[in-house]
C-alpha cells in the first residue's frame, strides 16, 4: 500500500512539475527568435533600406524598407514567432512581383531589434511599425495594406483593431492564444496555465478594413477551423482563401495561385 501511495504521489508531483514547467516557460514556445540576419534582400537585387525605429517604451527596433516604383502602396508585413526578417524573402519577392513597397520589420527580441519579447511589447512593436510609415514616411494609411503570418497575424490583427488601413490580409492565424494552447497540450488544463491573451477573434470584431483570411486544410500546426472561424468573425468586405501546403510553406506550395489571389484582393480594394 505505501509503495502504492509513493508511485501515485510521484506520478502527480510530476504532473504538477510538468505543468509548472509550461506555465514558467511559456515564452520559450511562444516566441523563437533567431539574432544572426542570413541575407539581405540586396542580395536578390533588391534596392532597400535598414531601419533603425523607437517604439513608445523606448525599444529601438529594426525593419527594412524594399521600395517599388510601380505605385505607392506599401505592405507592412509582420512575420510569424520564429528567426527574423531574414527568412521572409520569398514574401518580398512576392510584393515586389506584384507591384508594391514593403516594409518588414522584427519584433524586440529578434534579429537585431533590440529587447525581450512580450505579448503587450509586440503591440508596441506594431505601432510603432505603423507611426514609421505614417508619420515619419508620410505614407497614407489608405496605402498601407497590414499583412500577418501565424503569430504575425495575431499581433496585425492587434494593430488594425486600433488604427485602420486600406486592407488586412490575416494568414494561417489561430483564433485565440488559449484555443491554441488548448489543442496543442490538451494533456494539461492549458486555458488554466495560459498566460497569453492575443484575441484574434475579437481583435477582428473591431476591425472595419476589408479582410482576406487565408489558411491550409493542410496545416497541422493551426487547424483550418481557427481560420474559417476567424472568418466567420470579421465583418463585411471579407474573402476566404484556401492554400495548400502546411503551415510554414504553403503560400510556397500554392505557388502562382496564392500570389494571383493576393494580387486580386489588393487590387479589388486598393
Amino acid at each position: 500500500m505505501n509503495i502504492a501511495i509513493a508511485i501515485v504521489g510521484t506520478i502527480i508531483g510530476l504532473y504538477i512539475a510538468l505543468m509548472l514547467l509550461l506555465f514558467l516557460r511559456q515564452s520559450e514556445h511562444m516566441y523563437k527568435p533567431t539574432h544572426e540576419i542570413e541575407t539581405t534582400p540586396d542580395r536578390l537585387g533588391y534596392e532597400y533600406e535598414s531601419i533603425m525605429f523607437k517604439t513608445s517604451d523606448n525599444m529601438t527596433l529594426n525593419g527594412w524598407f524594399i521600395p517599388n516604383h510601380v505605385s505607392q502602396r506599401v505592405a507592412l508585413f509582420f512575420h510569424g514567432n520564429t528567426g527574423n526578417i531574414s527568412h521572409c524573402m520569398e514574401t518580398i519577392e512576392i510584393y515586389h512581383r506584384i507591384g508594391l513597397s514593403i516594409f518588414i520589420f522584427d519584433y524586440r527580441g529578434y534579429g537585431n531589434s533590440i529587447g525581450n519579447t512580450s505579448e503587450q511589447g509586440t503591440y508596441h512593436d506594431a505601432e510603432a511599425a505603423w507611426y514609421y510609415l505614417v508619420n515619419q514616411r508620410g505614407i497614407p494609411s489608405d496605402h498601407i495594406v497590414v499583412h500577418g503570418r501565424s503569430l504575425g497575424g495575431a499581433v496585425a490583427s492587434w494593430l488594425v483593431s486600433q488604427y485602420t488601413p486600406k486592407a488586412f490580409i490575416l494568414e494561417s492565424t489561430f483564433t485565440t492564444a488559449a484555443d491554441i494552447a488548448a489543442e496543442q497540450f490538451h494533456h494539461v488544463p492549458a486555458r488554466l496555465l495560459n498566460r497569453f491573451n492575443y484575441n484574434v477573434l475579437d481583435n477582428l470584431k473591431h476591425t472595419t478594413c476589408p479582410v482576406l483570411i487565408v489558411h491550409s486544410k493542410a496545416d497541422k500546426t493551426i487547424p483550418i477551423h481557427h481560420g474559417i472561424k476567424l472568418f466567420d468573425a470579421a465583418n463585411e468586405p471579407k474573402e476566404f482563401l484556401e492554400i495548400a501546403g502546411d503551415h510554414c510553406d504553403g503560400f510556397l506550395t500554392t505557388g502562382q495561385r496564392y500570389v494571383d489571389n493576393l494580387e486580386k484582393f489588393i487590387n479589388k480594394y486598393m
